[in-house]
């Protein structure tokens, strides 16, 4: 479903990222994982056009996403609170997303009733404005309209953070019935490495822009995700 070729990003001559190539089939949850400044959310960007690469391409579906615009019917993403229009309420802003993708109100209504546990009587029914609500609480309305009409590629950068305990377990349930769905991929990352081994198929570890772990997810992963990223902090000879 996502193929990468060649792709990098620099600034001012810095690189950021540097990705020979990576494909992400159809049906896969796929997690990211890397220290800050390691490239995650430029890669993220780069899917999304948000940012044009300095050189390479993306392709979403066989679309080059930085010369169509074909990919976006199909694809959904939440990055942070800047994809929220703050002076809607969660139910305007569900409903703008829903039109977007051809449902009506009853439909997102319809849509949205399973997820009444995971906004814990705090989103709907507020009438308090997005701009207005937590932090964690503008996550869970930009998560959950994400899924918002059967997307086929979901992009979700750091999606548990900021969230409580409780609701980052209902997320991880969430997300881990998208491991039975052949035809969405779905797209993580995230710096909590027990979550996201906890709910992802295959998992890339990113160091300084380039792709140094692409792995399955097994009973062993955490365990060599903790002493790859242990390596980093041991101290030099002589320290």
């Amino acid at each position: 479903m996502i193929n990468v070729e060649n792709l990098t990003k620099s600034y001012a001559g810095d690189p950021v990222l540097n990705m020979e190539s990576l494909e992400i089939p159809a049906g896969e949850v796929f997690g990211l994982v890397g220290n800050n400044g390691a490239g995650k959310t430029t890669f993220f960007s780069l899917l999304l056009d948000l940012i044009r690469p300095s050189s390479g391409h993306v392709l979403n579906n066989g679309v080059q996403v930085d010369t169509s615009e074909d990919w976006k019917p199909y694809t959904s993403a939440f990055i942070d609170e800047s994809f929220l229009i703050g002076y809607l309420t969660p139910e305007e802003y569900f409903y703008f997303i829903g039109e977007l993708r051809g449902l009506n109100q009853q439909d997102v209504n319809e849509f949205l009733e399973p997820f009444e546990d995971f906004f814990h009587g705090e989103i709907l029914g507020s009438k308090k404005f997005l701009r207005d609500l937590s932090k964690g609480n503008q996550k869970k309305v930009g998560i959950i309209a994400s899924f918002i009409g059967n997307p086929k590629v979901i992009i979700l950068d750091e999606p548990f953070a900021n969230l409580d305990p409780t609701t980052q377990i209902r997320l991880k349930k969430i997300i881990a019935s998208y491991k039975e769905d052949v035809e969405v991929t779905l797209l993580i990352s995230s710096h909590d490495l027990l979550h996201v081994t906890e709910v992802c198929q295959r998992i890339v570890v990113l160091d300084k822009g380039k792709v140094v772990r692409d792995t399955k997810t097994s009973e062993s992963t955490l365990k060599e995700l903790e002493g790859f990223f242990a390596e980093e902090i041991q101290p030099t000879e002589g320290e």
